[in-house]
């Protein structure tokens, strides 16, 4: 009986897999085959074992004819010993070169996913900020996980496969027609008809497993949603918990009605497939015994036999060569997707010969810089200030102003359109990359902790700093005391995304992070916002004395952070429309008194 597919397996594209299917061109099959290259003699010796494996399987079949005739009816016990004996041992040959193959399929398809992986986690580390803000997030997962472990299909199965098959079937034919033309002949038009039925229930069966496992996601979803921290905790504050027990409910009773009929197609199939397995065999007993009864044919008992035995190996190769194309245009369509992310050009590029100073100051320059994320919809227009070392400037400004696209020109997360950034008189574009980031600290609003310990997310910083200088730069961000109190110490867990901590000592702890990275500028972008009087209060006692001691921008919303400035520029509309200190911009009555009534003013008087 011919193997079943696994669950879900179908060989026939739906009607998005016709609509996408890639374009087999010779430099695509190049570019895979580029792949396999460096493995090519695990690949020569594991073809080479899939001919020998495929050869001796048929070599039972055909000896069940010399058991029939020459140890059954010519009842010698002595050759049917022989004859079982050497079946055996053929079968036990063949299936141990088929480990063989098995070991070299895996392991060439194993490496060659280790090796994409490596290149496209390589690749992706060096896309720029817009890539990932541009691209959804789940869609880079899928190409770095699904898509590449789906490029083992046409490794594992679809090569091996096609030169398995092929010889499978061209060495039966050619022991079948050595036998007998007419029920070769016969073999060849009923094989074809298995797979009628074979993919018309396939159709079936992927049909609702598809939709099962739609609801399925659904499922997943409800519970990704309710079950996570945050979700959990407004279901509990609505009072949602019936409401939602009602929608799992319903789509748990749908899926299970949708996996017994699941069930019983795949019993009606297996069916099918059984009734015409039992068919093509009766024919050939039918039409040899016609032979050898009606036209007294030069066949034997053990000759229809072995057609019958050989037949039965067919079916398999048959059908599966059938859905060699559907298996090929599905692991093409992997290969395309992958190399469409190979091809994007990194945004970010390094300057072919990058300069690298052995000392930094921390001077800054901007040159009549504009900007844009999308063309025609500029951001930043003529953009013109410097900041000397050791000087502290303030960007203020109706929200959207632009404020954090100016100082995230400074690490190059993104890149000026016109005019140019300068870090100690040197274009940024021309620093060594890594270089140039050491060099810059950034606390944002949005604080990130990786999930561990809060030793280790100090030391992501610098993994090599003491314990001297990670206690140094946590007094100093006013979070020491905090968690010398724990239980644990720095061993202490932070938990998901550092939820275990409040938004004030995550904040502090980014604040320490950045510290012991020990860079010549240190920009707080919104590093006090959201935070309550207390918090907020801490942080600032932190942010003080960094901004006495390195060059430093800040983007705030409190007035003493703005007051700690030497020169304040107030962003309006992606301009600089305003510059000077405190009490000389309060004196032009323009954008900055305007927001200090609005803002500073009323921030100060609910604090106090």
């Amino acid at each position: 009986m011919p193997p079943m597919g696994g669950r879900g397996a179908r060989n026939f594209l739906t009607d998005d897999e016709k609509a996408n299917a890639p374009k087999v061109t010779p430099a695509l099959l190049k570019r895979v085959f580029s792949y396999l290259w460096p493995y090519k003699k695990e690949l020569i010796l594991a073809l080479l074992s899939i001919g020998v494996s495929s050869v001796l399987a048929l070599y039972p079949s055909i000896l069940t004819g010399r058991i029939v005739d020459e140890g059954l009816i010519g009842r010698d016990l002595n050759i049917l010993v022989k004859l079982i004996i050497l079946t055996l041992l053929l079968q036990l040959a063949s299936n141990l070169v088929g480990v063989l193959q098995s070991y070299l399929n895996s392991w060439i398809a194993q490496h060659i996913t280790y090796d994409m992986r490596n290149q496209m986690f390589q690749h992706l580390l060096k896309m720029s900020h817009r890539f990932f803000t541009e691209n959804n997030q789940g869609d880079i997962i899928t190409r770095m996980t699904d898509d590449i472990s789906g490029v083992q299909q046409i490794i594992t199965n679809t090569f091996a496969s096609i030169l398995s098959n092929v010889i499978t079937l061209v060495a039966a034919l050619v022991a079948m027609y050595r036998r007998s033309w007419v029920l070769a002949t016969l073999a060849l038009v009923i094989v074809p008809l298995f797979t009628i039925p074979t993919r018309s229930a396939g159709k079936r069966r992927w049909s609702l497993t598809q939709e099962a496992q739609s609801v399925r996601d659904q499922i997943n979803g409800i519970l990704n949603e309710t079950l996570s921290v945050s979700g959990q905790l407004l279901v509990k504050l609505f009072g949602r918990e019936q409401d939602e027990y009602e929608k799992y409910r319903a789509a748990n009773e749908k899926m299970i009605t949708l996996n017994i009929r699941e069930s019983m197609a795949g019993r009606w199939f297996r069916v099918i497939i059984s009734t015409f397995s039992s068919f093509g065999p009766m024919l050939i007993y039918l039409a040899g015994g016609i032979l050898m009864i009606r036209y007294d044919a030069n066949l034997s008992v053990g000759d229809v036999t072995v057609m019958v035995s050989l037949l039965s190996r067919m079916y398999g190769p048959v059908n599966s060569l059938l859905s060699i194309g559907v298996d090929w245009i599905r692991s093409m369509a992997n290969f395309s997707r992958i190399f469409d992310y190979f091809d994007i050009e990194p945004e970010i590029k390094e300057d072919p010969h990058p300069l690298a100073p052995q000392e930094a100051k921390g001077e800054i320059a901007f040159s009549h810089v504009n900007f844009a994320y999308e063309e025609n919809r500029p951001i930043l227009k003529d953009i013109d200030f410097s900041l000397p070392q050791g000087k502290c400037i303030a960007l203020v400004g109706p929200s959207g102003s632009g404020k954090s696209s100016i100082v995230n020109l400074i690490p190059r997360i993104y890149d000026v359109i016109d005019g140019s950034v300068t870090f100690d008189g040197i274009d940024v574009r021309r620093l060594d990359l890594a270089w140039l980031r050491s060099q810059i600290g950034l606390v944002s609003q949005e604080t990130y902790l990786f999930s561990g310990t809060i030793r280790e997310n100090l030391l992501y910083a610098k993994p090599d700093a003491t314990e001297e200088e990670m206690i140094e730069a946590c007094k100093k961000a006013n979070i020491h005391d905090f968690i010398a109190e724990q239980e644990n110490g720095y061993d202490t867990l932070v938990g998901n995304r550092g939820l275990k901590l409040s938004g004030g000592e995550k904040q502090r702890l980014s604040i320490a992070r950045v510290l012991l990275k020990d860079p010549a500028v240190m920009i707080f972008d919104e590093a006090t916002s959201s935070l309550d009087t207390i918090s907020e209060d801490l942080i600032q006692q932190a942010i003080d004395p960094l901004i006495d001691e390195r060059t430093s921008i800040l983007i705030a919303h409190r007035l003493s952070t703005v007051l700690a400035a030497d020169e304040i520029l107030v962003i309006k509309e992606g301009q600089i429309v305003e510059r000077g200190t405190h009490s000389e911009l309060l004196k032009q009555g323009g954008v900055y008194t305007e927001l200090y009534e609005k803002q500073f003013k009323r921030l100060e008087e609910a604090a106090a």
